[in-house]
């Protein structure tokens, strides 16, 4: 009776690492989507310093990566984690690799940011670069919600977005390119627009290997590096 007692509250302990393990990622996950947000913000609306903030502040992303992988450490030295258990602490270490670096691309966001708030800014306010950022967000978003609901309809829907943000990124170079070869005055500006188009695929692409890693935990499928119409084949 003991035994069974004791094997019953190590599996409730268990469980709840894994829970507070999730949540974590979550938290982390909510942290970026806001610095994107407000990264996205200060190109629209020419503020520099909301652009520094951004940049700024990436060390509190940094932070949570490390507690997180630290707390994954522990669990995968003491636990032994088995099938889908050990899954999920792998996609969880995969997870917030990907989180910090769309930090890391939020923070570069936010450094052109503040470089374009000092130079002319066009009448549309940047717009194609707004649009691609509101997308990229809203993959970003998705993705997260994916991850919270172990959803891999919902993360497909991702993978298959992600074509749809590089022909948009694509567009955004092209008329960059165009630009400056018009007036090579405003190569410095567009430059940084192109840098920040680059940062916001980046997002994408980050977006997509988070669902990917959904996916892996769900059906225990590595789908990377897979075509789009293999990924859907979930028979």
């Amino acid at each position: 009776m003991r035994t069974s007692n004791l094997t019953d509250h190590i599996s409730r302990r268990f469980n709840k690492d894994i829970e507070d393990l999730r949540n974590s990622v979550l938290t982390m996950g909510g942290l970026v989507e806001a610095q994107l947000s407000r990264a996205i913000a200060a190109i629209v609306s020419g503020d520099s310093e909301l652009g520094l903030k951004v940049a700024n502040d990436d060390y509190k992303v940094n932070n949570l990566e490390v507690g997180i992988d630290e707390e994954c450490s522990r669990i995968l030295a003491t636990r032994s984690p088995a099938a889908s258990d050990l899954r999920l602490i792998v996609a969880i270490i995969k997870t917030i690799t990907d989180l910090e670096r769309i930090g890391d691309e939020a923070e570069k966001i936010g450094f052109l940011a503040s470089q374009l708030a000092a130079m002319d800014r066009p009448s549309d306010s940047y717009r194609e670069l707004k649009y691609l950022g509101n997308h990229v967000a809203r993959m970003l978003r998705s993705a997260m919600d994916a991850f919270a609901r172990l959803d891999v309809e919902a993360s497909l829907e991702v993978v298959k977005e992600d074509d749809r943000v590089d022909e948009e990124y694509d567009a955004i170079t092209r008329q960059c390119i165009t630009f400056m070869m018009e007036d090579p005055r405003s190569i410095r500006r567009f430059m940084n627009v192109t840098w920040a188009a680059r940062s916001l695929e980046r997002i994408g692409d980050h977006a997509k290997n988070i669902c990917e890693y959904v996916i892996y935990m769900v059906q225990g499928r590595d789908v990377r590096h897979t075509d789009t119409l293999d990924v859907s084949d979930t028979d």
